[in-house]
């Protein structure tokens, strides 16, 4: 998979690239990571300007990034945008994104971007929470990190991504190391017992009951069999 990442500060990236998973997954040649500054698109460097009809905070200028976009989109590019106003990024959509060959990703910086660039290139648009950020870097790369750790190669052992919160739809159950006993908390005696019978019907009760809790919401969503209902009526009733 390509990623081509549009920004004015492409500098943003090279310490995080080079660390980790990312890091593992460039050299394995399992996605290519490049940046384009639109910054090198202009005369003068100058990429933002007053907005018509006033306001505070300045826009980022549409022919600077038009032609960062023209630059390495091709016919079978995705085209994003990080925006508040984007749909709100789930592991479902993170599923789907890792099935394309090459995403370009928008950074935008100052209040925004000039609207005529969502009407030319129809991106699509994306929010990583409810919450605001002075730019679209550290998205990007949490977009880009959610998106490889899924391509086949990237981690040691892909059930640690099948197993992970979202994933199925649910959070994950709690999960413990050595020693057994820390501070006088003991890790759950099922864990130790080798019955990977009773470990995944605990697992599984643990993660309902933990979504149940804190995430309610992600209930509406999740694929249930007849023994998962059992558990939830279990815990509804306690």
């Amino acid at each position: 998979m390509k990623f081509d990442i549009v920004s004015i500060f492409p500098e943003f990236f090279e310490s995080t690239l080079s660390c980790g998973m990312l890091r593992v997954a460039r050299e394995k040649s399992v996605v290519t990571i490049n940046t384009v500054n639109p910054r090198t698109m202009t005369s003068d460097g100058v990429v933002d300007d007053y907005q018509f009809g006033g306001g505070s905070g300045m826009v980022f200028r549409p022919e600077p990034l038009a032609r960062a976009i023209e630059s390495v989109r091709t016919k079978e590019s995705t085209l994003i945008n990080l925006t508040p106003k984007g749909q709100r990024l789930t592991q479902q959509m993170v599923r789907q994104l890792a099935g394309h060959q090459h995403i370009v990703i928008i950074c935008g910086r100052y209040k925004g971007i000039d609207e005529r660039i969502s009407e030319i290139f129809h991106p699509l648009e994306i929010s990583v929470g409810d919450y605001v950020l002075s730019g679209g870097e550290t998205a990007a790369l949490a977009l880009i990190e959610s998106i490889t750790r899924l391509l086949p190669g990237v981690l040691g052992n892909q059930d640690s991504a099948d197993s992970d919160s979202f994933q199925t739809g649910l959070l994950e159950a709690p999960i413990y190391t050595r020693p057994h006993s820390f501070t006088k908390l003991k890790a759950p005696e099922v864990l130790r017992s080798g019955n990977h019978g009773w470990i995944n019907e605990w697992r599984r009760k643990r993660s309902i009951e933990l979504t149940l809790e804190r995430r309610p919401d992600l209930l509406a969503n999740a694929v249930f069999s007849k023994k998962d209902f059992a558990i939830l009526l279990e815990v509804l009733h306690g």
